[in-house]
């Protein structure tokens, strides 16, 4: 098998970051662009349809900076994050008019090319309806002294504006990677937050221990110390408090309800049950069901604990000291510096995923260049993975954003069945349904180094919308 090519181990760690990673143009308002047809990817096909339906695409609006979160208000307005545009802002889904609703210009940080600044959010479940709760809450990161930290907040709206800010929990983990940063509400009246594991132990934070198994202590709850909060999926009172009945984990109850997870970017409630879409490092992208106390493996897992394709290096622990070892993120030549264990070694009990997309491969898998990426600086968009960027429930289905490929997935709620429902050359960061069911917005990052596949399943930077949002036809593929 050919090696990892050292290139790659050596480029900027924001050139490589795509399983994980994340920035407009002129107003188009009723422009087109021709969807492609087929699929473009490296994975397998089992599980999935083998051809992608050929549509029409309408450019909603364009111009946004990387739009995070997108919503279909009962105002009847897309509300949306731009999370390097550092604002929220309203779009009107027929004209594509864009208001601004809340500006944090000076107050949100977000470094360059980074998945920090303003990120997920949702809307109470009265929003709207004249019962002042008219709530949205956010989450931003912010400079803490000379350090990132996220805060999740809640506004009032009022006349298309957000105003009055009030604290949730702030002094919660930021960093320019694996944010997660995806909020709910639930039919508990708790808010829940996923945080990723901050890319530690991973690209340019290799030297930095990953504390996805990491638990509080009591001491550390009580003194509001979140550190230990990466990699987590947390379940909060909407005063910020810990909930009474949230599970009881190395002696201490906390906000953290789930945990051991790389970076869920996806997260989103059917009914009372919560799913995640989490990125995997070269292979195990996951579509996980959450459970109360779950373990999901991370980092001594990635997908299911069968010894393929992964192995866990623990660059933090390197004899000699990580930073005299160059990092190179291939399973197949760790090096002897590096601890390193097998997936069969974790021993705690853990929660499999539904499905890893066909994303998992067999161990000695070839994470080199290959003829569709030759370019050892591009070669990880061959790698096996599609890096989810969101995940929507909408009726009877499960919709999965991909950044790599551009792509729009539809997923049974079992996640042994998906097909690819649209593609363009976009990195899809969030999708929304118009009320009726009938249309689908769909939200794309903004140029940058990011890359996504284009023809012929080539890596290309030239986004063919980016920073938009994008409407497709949805009711021809809702379960009949």
């Amino acid at each position: 098998m050919r090696k990892l090519p050292i290139a790659l181990a050596l480029i900027p760690a924001a050139a490589l970051v795509t399983s994980c990673s994340d920035n407009g143009g002129s107003a188009s308002g009723g422009s087109t662009v021709a969807q492609q047809a087929g699929v473009v990817t490296t994975e397998p096909t089992q599980g999935r349809s083998a051809q992608t339906p050929q549509t029409e695409v309408k450019v909603v609006a364009d111009g946004l900076g990387d739009p995070f979160e997108l919503a279909y208000a009962p105002d009847g307005q897309l509300w949306v994050s731009e999370k390097s545009g550092l604002k929220v802002t309203r779009v009107d889904p027929k004209s594509g008019a864009k208001s601004t609703a809340l500006d944090l210009t000076g107050k949100a940080y977000h470094s360059q090319d980074g998945q920090d600044g303003v990120l997920g959010f949702t809307l109470h479940p009265d929003f709207g309806k004249d019962k002042g709760s008219d709530y949205l809450y956010l989450a931003y990161t912010y400079r803490n002294g000379d350090q990132s930290a996220t805060k999740i907040v809640r506004y009032t709206a009022k006349d298309g504006r957000l105003s009055d800010e009030q604290p949730v929990l702030t002094g919660l983990p930021g960093h320019n990677q694996h944010q997660s940063a995806r909020l709910r509400y639930g039919q508990d009246g708790k808010l829940y937050y996923s945080i990723g594991d901050q890319g530690h132990n991973y690209l340019a934070d290799y030297c930095q221990q990953n504390h996805a198994q990491d638990l509080p202590t009591a001491a550390q709850v009580a003194a509001s110390d979140w550190s230990l909060y990466q990699g987590k999926v947390l379940r909060i009172n909407p005063d910020g408090s810990v909930p009474e009945d949230n599970p009881e984990l190395n002696g201490a109850r906390s906000h953290i309800y789930a945990y051991g997870m790389r970076n869920p970017d996806g997260m989103d409630f059917d009914g009372k049950t919560l799913y995640t879409a989490e990125n995997g490092p070269l292979t195990d992208d996951e579509f996980n069901r959450i459970e109360k106390g779950g373990n999901y493996g991370w980092p001594d897992v990635a997908g299911w604990k069968d010894d393929k394709a992964y192995v866990y290096s623990d660059w933090a622990k390197a004899s000699g000291g990580c930073e005299n070892i160059p990092y190179n993120p291939d399973p197949n030549s760790p090096p002897s510096q590096v601890p390193t264990t097998q997936e069969k070694d974790f021993t705690k009990e853990m929660v499999s995923p539904l499905s890893t997309y066909g994303t998992t491969v067999e161990s000695g898998h070839d994470f080199g260049t290959t003829p569709v990426c030759p370019d050892a600086a591009s070669a990880y968009m061959c790698w096996p993975t599609m890096a989810p960027g969101s995940l929507k429930v909408v009726g009877n289905d499960v919709l999965v954003t991909s950044l790599k490929n551009g792509t729009v997935f539809k997923l049974t709620k079992d996640g042994k069945h998906y097909e690819e429902l649209y593609r363009t050359v976009n990195r899809y960061r969030d999708v929304a349904l118009s009320p009726d069911g009938k249309t689908l917005y769909i939200a794309t990052d903004s140029e940058g180094q990011h890359l996504v596949r284009g023809e012929g399943g080539t890596p290309t930077a030239h986004l063919a919308n980016p920073g938009a949002i994008l409407a497709v036809p949805y009711d021809q593929h809702r379960k009949q």
